[in-house]
């Protein structure tokens, strides 16, 4: 059974996300991206968990579904937590997505966190817990759930982080280490940069959205082929790094990643790398340190050169989401009502967005769209595109076509 999940996504209880980040609405976005394993996002806010309790009914084992609904979505319960604390005379903040098989695993987990700190304040919770603790309390409620650092490469907030992290998994979380089955690469970066590091070879990387809206849902995913649908058979498909059971992630490409490039935002100025290491780390605008994003980082750990492929690594898939290839093929943006029209005529055409962007052959595209849309999926499977890494907190920018063409794609399609 074919099963795509994208396991980490915020309420409209966490800061900055949108106000339609419901139940109902989360189901019928997941369908129509093609996610079939949906994380609920934010289970130590007390006001969400309670509409999770009222609205879900228990589906598979360790799985739910909407109440009274046909939606095949099924919710499994996640939430990321923000551990801050000191340690080896640095401030560290690490993001961690926590997993649990049900209410009652929760209900315990936040009562355990809320004796730490302030649950109702942010659906993603800060507490000044060192992360390994973290790892104490969520085990010891239930041996059954899961915990997976976020984003592991985000210079201000991972594991990893050139900011606030570490420079290891055991560094972070000592003698709980032996816990630790998998990482999220993050947006900025992608299994490729990961295979780079020998010490996470042992690790299974896993994709995730961390979507704040709708439109971001299954931006990044996990696919997987399952025996029976069930908790414990994704947990164990991601611990055992069976490519027969995991069977690829969907990738963001990581330059668009808004950390990708070191940079300083406030002066306009992105970096590669080789271009950080001649000015030393500080912005040749303000005299200020640089933020280093995920490559540089990543070229500081890493003990393996730029395109080795450790044995047995989980292939990926890289991807841009259908709207933004939409917006260029017509020079419009995401959001339009053009663009939404494009969306709703296509994903209505087949399954859902991922159909499009990965299953429908060609020639089934060319008949169902314009041509330059058709063509912007198609170099998207192929990689043929252009990119402006991000950094600083500045998305970057993938380009498909150059000026002008769209229009002399319309023209051929015309003419023929």
């Amino acid at each position: 059974m074919k099963v795509v999940a994208d396991f980490h996504i915020h309420s409209r209880f966490s800061r900055a996300t949108s106000p339609k980040l419901d139940v109902e609405s989360l189901g019928a976005w997941a369908a129509r991206k093609g996610i079939l394993v949906l994380g609920t996002g934010d289970f130590t806010h007390p006001e969400w968990l309670e509409e999770l309790k009222t609205k879900l009914e228990p589906a598979e084992p360790g799985l739910f579904k909407i109440k009274g609904s046909e939606n095949r979505t099924r919710f499994i319960l996640t939430s990321e937590i923000s551990c801050i604390y000191a340690k080896g005379y640095r401030t560290r903040k690490i993001h961690i997505i926590v997993f649990a098989p049900d209410f009652e695993t929760v209900e315990k987990i936040n009562v355990q966190l809320g004796w730490i700190g302030n649950l109702k304040a942010d659906g993603r919770p800060i507490l000044g817990l060192d992360a390994k603790e973290l790892v104490k309390i969520v085990l010891n409620t239930n041996p059954n759930n899961f915990l997976v650092p976020a984003h592991a490469w985000t210079p201000w907030f991972s594991i990893f982080g050139s900011k606030s992290g570490f420079n290891s998994i055991e560094e972070c979380f000592e003698e709980y280490s032996k816990y630790i089955f998998a990482i999220e690469t993050g947006l900025s970066s992608d299994p490729a940069m990961n295979w780079r590091l020998s010490a996470l070879d042992k690790i299974s990387l896993i994709s995730n959205s961390d979507a704040h809206s709708l439109q971001k849902i299954g931006r990044e995913a996990n696919v997987f082929d399952l025996e029976n649908l069930s908790f414990s058979s994704i947990i164990e498909a991601i611990k055992s790094k069976d490519p027969k059971k995991f069977l690829y992630t969907i990738e963001f490409f990581p330059e668009e990643g808004k950390y990708h490039y070191d940079g300083h935002r406030d002066c306009n100025i992105s970096f590669s790398p080789k271009e950080t290491q001649k000015t030393g780390g500080v912005c040749p605008v303000c005299g200020k340190p640089l933020t280093i994003g995920v490559l540089s980082r990543v070229e500081e750990l890493a003990d393996r050169p730029e395109g080795f492929i450790p044995p047995g690594a989980i292939p990926f898939k890289s991807l841009i989401p259908l709207d933004e290839i939409i917006a260029e093929a017509l020079g419009s943006n995401p959001g339009t009502k053009m663009v939404e029209d494009e969306y709703e005529k296509l994903v209505g055409n087949f399954k859902n967005e991922l159909d499009v962007l990965l299953e429908v052959p060609a020639q089934e595209l060319e008949k169902a769209t314009l041509a330059e849309i058709a063509e912007g999926i198609v170099r998207t499977r192929e990689k043929k595109i252009f990119v402006e890494p991000g950094y600083d907190g500045v998305f970057g920018k993938i380009r498909i076509f150059s000026k002008g063409e769209q229009k002399d794609l319309s023209k051929q399609k015309t003419l023929f």
